[in-house]
């Protein structure tokens, strides 16, 4: 299991390299701004789909984003 420490500066890392360094400070400012309740969100993100919809939709992003 990783660290806090460690999933944190991973985040940023991610961010910085997707966004640049200015864009991922301000998407970091805008999530701490906004009440964001991840397990609700996680809860309704995929409960219109099947699972072989989920695994069709997971293999066609791992196919163009690796």
């Amino acid at each position: 299991m990783k660290t806090d420490t460690l999933i944190r500066n991973e985040g940023m890392e991610i961010l910085a390299k997707h966004l640049g360094m200015v864009e991922a400070e301000r998407f970091i400012m805008l999530i701490q701004k906004e009440p964001f309740d991840y397990t609700g969100w996680q809860e309704t993100l995929f409960e219109n789909m099947s699972i072989e919809e989920i695994s069709k939709r997971a293999t066609e992003y791992r196919k163009n984003n690796m």
